[in-house]
């Protein structure tokens, strides 16, 4: 009997020795989980917001402003948010999927831990409160996530992790000065990580400031010099403040990283354009196309090369092949009316510069 009692005080000691060892483990991990994860690659950004996400949301606003080179608008966070973050943009990420930044704090549950056991594990209720607004990110409440993210944060204001996640809530929001707020104390409180700068950058560029993004892009590119999805960014940033052979630069390093990005050999493509290269500007926007069939943007930026050089029919299929992808590509219409112009074909012209004018109306 006496051992049968001892046995079970053995037994519950053993729990209660689990129990506190699991709770110190989630307490690391929600410190220190963002250091691992930038090296583990997302399903594309995760931009990386998600590789598959962000390529579409870069290609809609590419389309919108297309006119005449159409450089593929949109930094990407790395919502690898990262892909996201690389969800943003996700953030690498892109702001694919950016807001979950923990490693699992156990074995069993790590994706959707329970909050009740948490309780009677006796967590902090500031590490309570994280978890609940990762929750509600994760389901797209971002404003009961932000709630969740502040109490977390009056409860420990060093938690960086809630100040990441709350940032990135601001940026589903658009609310890019508080999101830079945040990540401006996270990365007071820990300026080693890369993606904090990718964020931030992206928040910066969002808001038009696009020298101070590219400074951004480029801290975090010096801290991991394979970071694609800030390469990725800093592109774009060159890329609107019109310094091409820097875009150019930058487009190598992510093509030997992933050669398989349709995006890029777009906007490399674009660079060569405004370079006035239409030969090499044609061979990326080529490129783009062989990796991705349906990208309107790719075909209508090699049929507006081919028009530069004369090669009316070459273009004129192109557009055709834009218009098909994407009947209300206003730019490819305008084009298209200026080849039927010069090929005197008025009446197909005015068609088009109609249809033209009555989508970008609208």
């Amino acid at each position: 009997m006496k051992k049968d009692r001892r046995s079970r005080k053995e037994i519950r000691l053993t729990r209660t020795i689990t129990i506190r060892v699991i709770l110190l483990l989630a307490s690391c991990c929600v410190f220190f989980s963002c250091r691992g994860k930038e090296n583990a690659p997302e399903p594309e950004e995760q931009i990386v917001f998600e590789e598959q996400a962000q390529a579409e949301s870069e290609q809609k606003a590419e389309e919108q402003t297309a006119a005449v080179a159409a450089e593929s608008s949109g930094a990407q966070v790395s919502y690898q948010v990262q892909r996201p973050l690389s969800s943003l943009s996700g953030l690498s990420r892109r702001l694919p999927g950016y807001g979950v930044n923990v490693q699992e704090i156990d074995p069993v549950n790590y994706d959707n831990p329970d909050l009740e056991i948490l309780r009677q594990m006796g967590a902090e209720q500031y590490i309570i409160s994280y978890f609940a607004g990762e929750q509600f990110y994760k389901s797209g409440d971002y404003d009961k996530a932000l709630a969740e993210y502040s109490a977390a944060i009056n409860g420990n204001s060093n938690f960086t992790e809630a100040l990441v996640s709350r940032g990135n809530a601001w940026m589903k929001k658009r609310e890019y000065s508080r999101a830079i707020d945040d990540y401006n104390r996270a990365i007071r409180l820990d300026g080693g990580r890369a993606e904090l700068y990718n964020y931030r950058g992206f928040a910066r560029t969002e808001r038009r400031e696009m020298n101070l993004a590219i400074e951004d892009f480029s801290r975090a590119i010096a801290l991991n010099g394979n970071y694609t999805d800030a390469l990725i960014n800093r592109s774009h940033a060159y890329y609107q403040t019109g310094n091409y052979d820097k875009v150019i630069e930058d487009c190598d390093r992510v093509i030997r990283l992933e050669p398989l990005n349709a995006v890029i050999w777009n906007r490399r493509g674009s660079a060569w354009y405004r370079k006035e290269d239409d030969d090499r500007a044609i061979r990326d926007f080529t490129e783009a196309i062989r990796i991705r069939g349906d990208y309107a943007v790719a075909f209508f930026n090699r049929g507006n090369a081919l028009y530069n050089k004369k090669e009316y029919d070459r273009a004129m299929a192109d557009l055709n092949r834009t218009l098909a992808i994407n009947p209300s590509f206003a730019a490819a219409y305008t084009v298209r009316g200026n080849i039927f112009s010069l090929l005197g074909n008025n009446e197909s012209a005015a068609l088009d510069f109609a249809a033209a004018q009555r989508l970008e109306r609208h």
